[in-house]
């Protein structure tokens, strides 16, 4: 794609093209400034966030060692927020995630997804009174 105006970087990044513009004048996101305009190579922009700019790269490549893959069972989109049900095994693992998220991967019913789970602590807790 090369060269983005401020208009297509926000739509490519899926933030409003004002933060956009915020991000590239605090020096947090690379642009350049042509006049009175904003220009972003797309290629500096993945590079920013970590993304492989090659449409033919696939595979999930992640730090992350807890990764479950499954089915999704369910999507429940409300307001800004969006319920995936995945099946993995014989559990249900259920994350709620933004629409935007939703809508910009493309999630369906019986797609398959990986559930990534980072987490400092877990906490379990047991009823007074239950053995």
């Amino acid at each position: 794609m090369g060269l983005l105006s401020a208009d297509q970087a926000a739509a490519y990044l899926h933030l409003n093209v004002k933060r956009i513009q915020a991000l590239a004048r605090s020096g947090k996101l690379p642009g350049r400034r042509v006049g009175r305009r904003w220009l972003f190579d797309e290629r500096d922009l993945d590079a920013a966030l970590g993304r492989a700019s090659h449409p033919e790269s696939t595979g999930l490549d992640l730090s992350a060692r807890n990764q479950l893959r499954g089915r999704i069972n369910a999507i429940h989109i409300e307001g800004l927020m969006a319920e995936v049900r995945i099946a993995i095994g014989d559990q249900e693992l259920v994350a709620l995630i933004t629409r935007s998220s939703s809508e910009r991967l493309g999630l369906r019913v019986g797609d398959t997804a990986v559930a990534v789970i980072k987490s400092t602590e877990v906490m379990i807790g047991k009823d007074r009174g239950h053995g």
